[in-house]
């Protein structure tokens, strides 16, 4: 008799509960390219471009920045993901051993929902604009905004629901186009311009630069991703080793953040334009290179929020736990497919989002500095018997979390309030605040 054959479930089950070890086997480089697909939009395009057009600096000044702030960000990043490789559960409920399960379920989880929600809304309505424009330049046609939102943000959230399988092969299979988009952006650049106007790119007097205003954008770029330490987890549950999870994220967002730092701040030298997929495009009049553009930016949209609806589910499981993963995964989407029909949402939640920062960058120094300096990078036996006690609340973190928000507005922007908050609560909570003391 044949040996019965295993099927894998359509969908991805597991929700708080670990994932089994013989469904851990996703090697280092499939976590590379899932995270170099997504790095390419248009949010994360921004800050090497404002290191250009605001910060006033040269272009291989704003890429060596930016790429050094990313980098310590991922760097953390991909520390905080052990938890998930090694166990086998998501980022907000491994944080249950650090805030408690009430400071996760309550204040954590909340915010990390609300934050996803909106950089989910914010990608899809970013990148509906572009692609609203780019069909417009190609076809002639004009078609309402959520003609294009509603149906791509459903795609993404399908994807997102189906789970982990569904992120890491469609991103596998987007990321040789996203490339091919990527080069033909550059080729755009190069053969469009002048060689007087290209030599800008090679300049290489990069330390004749302001030190202080390179150190603010690389602490933009460091603030932007660290935040991803309560999330990176969800990523690498069905990592084969905690190795190939850590390394993984590690290369994949590196290479593929110093991709979007070339390109955002070409865009910003050559063309003064923040989004490369509007600069390029309005530099040709070929249907080809057009239609490549506008598929570039469809599928960057596409791998980005993908990524947000995913994680962003078991952040809402992680705070209604009755819910089961397809079911909080189908919430989130649901929210996020009706934000993304009003454009108008995002220009007023930003001054909103902003607040949330001051909350987002305490949790993720807190959280940082007890897993890597307080724990040591391995979560015990008695940690782990908090994820199931209920009525746990770690008071300090509490207190820590709010005294890091007063440092975040009182402190004045040009200082970088996001950075300096993040490095003062990460000595404070493990040296002065939880020395001598246990919250278990």
């Amino acid at each position: 008799m044949k040996a019965a054959i295993t099927r894998k479930p359509l969908l991805e089950t597991y929700g708080l509960e670990a994932v089994p070890n013989n469904q851990k086997n996703t090697p280092w480089y499939r976590f590379a390219f899932i995270q170099i697909a997504i790095a390419a939009n248009a949010g994360n395009f921004l800050i090497p471009a404002l290191a250009v057009l605001e910060g006033g600096l040269s272009f291989w000044s704003a890429v060596i920045s930016t790429t050094i702030g990313a980098f310590l960000g991922f760097l953390l990043v991909s520390y905080l993901s052990l938890p998930g490789a090694r166990l086998g559960i998501p980022a907000q409920y491994a944080i249950r051993t650090m805030l408690g399960v009430r400071g996760t379920r309550f204040l954590s989880s909340p915010i990390r929902s609300i934050t996803s929600l909106y950089w989910f809304s914010v990608q899809t309505i970013g990148g509906t604009l572009v692609i609203q424009e780019l069909f417009k330049r190609a076809s002639g046609i004009i078609l309402p905004f959520w003609v294009y939102s509603i149906p791509l943000s459903i795609l993404m959230v399908f994807l997102a629901i189906i789970g982990f399988d569904a992120v890491k092969k469609a991103t596998s299979y987007f990321l040789p186009l996203l490339l091919f988009g990527e080069i033909t952006i550059l080729y755009v650049y190069f053969t469009t311009n002048t060689e007087s106007d290209t030599s800008i790119l090679l300049q290489t007097n990069t330390w004749n630069e302001s030190l202080p205003t390179m150190f603010f954008f690389a602490s933009l770029a460091f603030v932007q991703y660290v935040s991803g330490v309560s999330a990176s987890a969800d990523m690498t549950r069905y990592a084969k080793t905690p190795a190939h999870g850590f390394w993984g994220l590690l290369v994949g967002n590196n290479i593929g953040f110093l991709i979007t730092a070339i390109i955002g701040c070409a865009s910003a030298a050559l063309y003064g334009s923040l989004n490369p997929y509007v600069s390029s495009s309005s530099l040709t009049d070929s249907p080809i290179i057009i239609s490549i553009i506008t598929i570039t930016a469809v599928i960057s949209m596409i791998s980005i929020n993908v990524s947000n609806a995913y994680t962003g589910g078991f952040s809402l499981l992680n705070t209604f736990t009755k819910l089961s993963r397809v079911q909080s995964a189908v919430l989130f989407g649901f929210i996020g497919v009706v934000l993304s029909g009003f454009p108008s949402l995002v220009h007023e939640a930003e001054s909103f989002i902003s607040l949330l920062g001051g909350l987002i960058i305490p949790i993720s120094a807190v959280i940082t500095s007890d897993f890597l300096i307080i724990k040591k990078q391995h979560l015990n036996e008695k940690d782990l018997s908090l994820l199931t006690s209920s009525g746990s609340l770690n008071k300090y973190a509490m207190y820590t979390i709010l005294l890091g928000s007063l440092f975040y507005f009182l402190l004045p922007e040009q200082w970088s309030p996001g950075f300096l908050t993040f490095l003062l609560i990460s000595f404070i909570y493990p040296s002065i605040i939880m020395k001598n003391r246990n919250w278990q």
